[in-house]
């Protein structure tokens, strides 16, 4: 079980090593109605119930000690309407199985993460995103969603519906597994396009003089920066007329399979053993990408695979705060006798409407902070809390955070808005676990 989370005598594991839990129960319903029965009980039990996708969040969003729901058998395109343009899912569909049936069917999503391993509902209700100026995060390209509730009845939301159900759109969309939970997802797709991708190395303080230009000239802007040297590897992705011109089979194994994880998992390995190497193996592997282009289909370009373990921290500051807040990550760094081997990802957002979205309300753009798996990381990752939250920062859901519900209502002018909603659907906290509680309040 390589890509997705493992199950030992028990007990369930996330993808980062980094997370674990018992539950009393394993359920994998293979129909919303079989979902529903579950819950009622695990209801009649005095059972959590936590629906689980591929554990790829590094927080404990979906462990349990009650009812864990597999949504293996959940799986599989329902419907594709080609008037309204949009696709309708099973909740537990791989987001690649997602990908390449739409490109079967010559459509895709407008935008989409980095990688494709989660589940459509994993990745959708902690707020997944990629990077965009104009398009956001997969969530935001939700056009409804059904989820079994508590008392285990079937809702339907979109925005369309009645006030209550347009009420539960706004917040379900990235619902942290609180409202319910997320059997059927409809996304809005359009006809295939083409990408095309333009990687190349570039000076940090010249990307961060020039970030804002950077983000208005491309339609998609991320950059890689190396710590503890002043390089980084830029990505500009913008939609092309063509042709398709596909990065080659030898060049695409070398950079995105020798160099980004074989490559890569020793350069960790090393470092793990011996920290004071990883400054000069940052400093090979920031010189190891060359520039290329290539010209693909979007899932193609947008994701790439990520087989090197680790565990993530991601914070959501204002775009506007972006250079500062980088700037003292380096400074930090510099100065803190850290030894850190992962480049830090930066990537932006437009404003969504989605209650509890990290760019909900402003335009954002995401520093996300990573550790090889089986390295310390705390320190590193509380130093760097501290210039996040110092911005008014808010954490991705499914990475490490130390953030609670007094700092949400703090940072999410609408918190109360989802919290009273939460109290409707599910008075008895059938949903709660460990993290809910702190992120959310009891």
């Amino acid at each position: 079980m390589s890509s997705t989370a493992s199950a030992k005598n028990g007990t369930w594991r996330n993808w980062g090593g980094n997370v674990g839990a018992r539950p009393a129960r394993e359920v994998a319903p293979a129909s919303v109605e079989e979902l529903a029965a579950a819950v009622r009980r695990a209801a009649e039990d005095g059972l959590k119930v936590k629906a689980v996708g591929t554990g790829h969040s590094f927080t404990s969003i979906a462990a349990t000690d009650g009812v864990l729901i597999r949504p293996q058998l959940l799986t599989g395109i329902r419907t594709i309407d080609r008037d309204a343009m949009t696709v309708t899912v099973e909740a537990g569909t791989p987001l690649k199985r997602l990908n390449m049936a739409l490109a079967r069917e010559g459509l895709s999503l407008t935008n989409m993460g980095d990688i494709m391993e989660q589940t459509v509902s994993g990745a959708t209700s902690t707020g997944t995103h990629g990077t965009g100026r104009e398009s956001a995060s997969i969530a935001a390209q939700i056009k409804g969603l059904e989820l079994v509730t508590a008392d285990g009845s079937t809702l339907t939301c979109s925005d369309k519906g009645t006030e209550e159900e347009r009420a539960v759109f706004a917040a379900a969309r990235i619902g942290l597994g609180a409202l319910g939970i997320v059997t059927a997802i409809t996304f809005a797709v359009e006809p295939i396009f083409l990408l095309t991708a333009r990687e190349e190395p570039m000076p940090l303080e010249k990307v961060l003089a020039e970030f804002d230009q950077l983000w208005a000239e491309n339609e998609h802007f991320e950059f890689y920066w190396f710590p503890h040297t002043g390089s980084t590897n830029t990505k500009r992705n913008n939609r092309s007329a063509g042709p398709e011109a596909p990065v080659g089979q030898l060049a695409g194994w070398f950079e995105d399979e020798f160099l980004s994880n074989g490559v890569f998992q020793v350069a960790n390995w090393v470092g793990r053993a011996a920290p004071a190497t990883v400054p000069a193996i940052a400093r090979v592997s920031s010189r190891a990408l060359s520039a290329r282009t290539y010209t693909d289909i979007p899932y193609k370009v947008f994701t790439s695979p990520r087989r090197v373990r680790f565990v993530e921290m991601e914070y959501a500051v204002p775009r506007a705060a972006l250079p500062d807040t980088l700037r003292e990550l380096k400074a930090m760094v510099d100065h803190s006798g850290l030894r850190v081997s992962f480049p830090v990802e930066v990537r932006t957002a437009p404003a969504d409407d989605i209650t509890l979205s990290t760019a909900s309300g402003r335009e954002s753009a995401y520093v996300a902070v990573h550790m090889f798996r089986g390295t310390p990381y705390q320190r590193y990752f509380t130093a760097a809390e501290r210039i996040f939250t110092a911005h008014e920062g808010r954490p991705h859901w499914g990475k490490i955070h130390t953030r609670d519900a007094e700092y949400f209502a703090g940072v999410y002018p609408r918190f109360g808005e989802f919290t009273a909603l939460r109290d409707r659907l599910d008075p008895e906290r059938l949903f709660q676990n460990d993290y809910l509680r702190r992120v959310l309040g009891s």
